[in-house]
């Protein structure tokens, strides 16, 4: 089963009178429970591609399929209700909220779903367990090194139990042992939970991880290898 569809998709951005073609006509498709890496070096359209297929950002030609539903024929209010059933984000700076707690953080989107405050608590609890910080729940982000905001918002990515993660660059901000320990934790929650992992990155220890690679430069796929 197909979970993403990616058909021959444009995106151009316009700075001042000058067109930035970030995209140039990429498709591809991602199967149930892939683990896999977008790959290009800056510039390329890799963060373009990865918040198309999130709903966050709109798509210049082309269309992307999330779970049946073809996005460009989705209202914005649409988009933000499939983005926010359908899809868990980890970003490269975490996006924590600062005044909240570990437990408020990843409670959050369960919040935004009005699910009931007994099933909140029992899956956010549940969450900051799976990724190694149960304890901790009280504790704000500027309490936590960088690797444990990051396993933070891994959690708030997973406690909606989403058929998708899009995680752009999570390890940029890491040293090569916690950026090992939080990959090993989304290759757990991948093989347990079924999910479908898109990675942005130009890691090579991402690259390793990974298990298809597909390689974009200057807007277009130049390869995509299987493992």
């Amino acid at each position: 089963m197909k979970t993403v569809q990616v058909n021959n998709v444009f995106k151009d951005y316009y700075l001042n009178k000058i067109v930035v073609k970030a995209l140039r006509g990429v498709t591809t498709d991602f199967a149930e429970g892939e683990f896999t890496a977008i790959v290009g070096p800056s510039g390329s359209g890799k963060s373009t591609l990865l918040h198309l297929i999130g709903c966050l950002d709109t798509i210049t030609d082309g269309d992307i399929v999330l779970n049946e539903q073809t996005v460009k024929h989705l209202s914005k209010k649409e988009q933000a209700i499939l983005r926010r059933k359908n899809i868990g984000f980890v970003f490269q700076a975490y996006n924590l909220i600062p005044v909240l707690t570990i437990l408020e953080n990843v409670s959050f989107p369960l919040t935004l779903l009005g699910l009931a405050p007994g099933e909140i608590k029992e899956r956010s609890y549940a969450a900051i367990k799976e990724v190694g910080l149960e304890g901790m729940e009280k504790r704000r982000p500027k309490e936590l090194s960088g690797g444990q905001q990051q396993r933070v918002a891994i959690a708030r990515a997973l406690v909606k139990k989403p058929k998708l993660i899009l995680a752009d660059e999570p390890t940029a901000n890491l040293d090569s042992k916690i950026g090992a320990e939080i990959l090993e934790i989304m290759l757990k929650l991948n093989q347990e939970e079924k999910a479908t992992f898109i990675f942005s990155t130009h890691d090579k220890m991402v690259m390793d991880y990974a298990r298809r690679l597909i390689f974009l430069r200057d807007g277009k796929i130049t390869e995509e290898r299987t493992k």
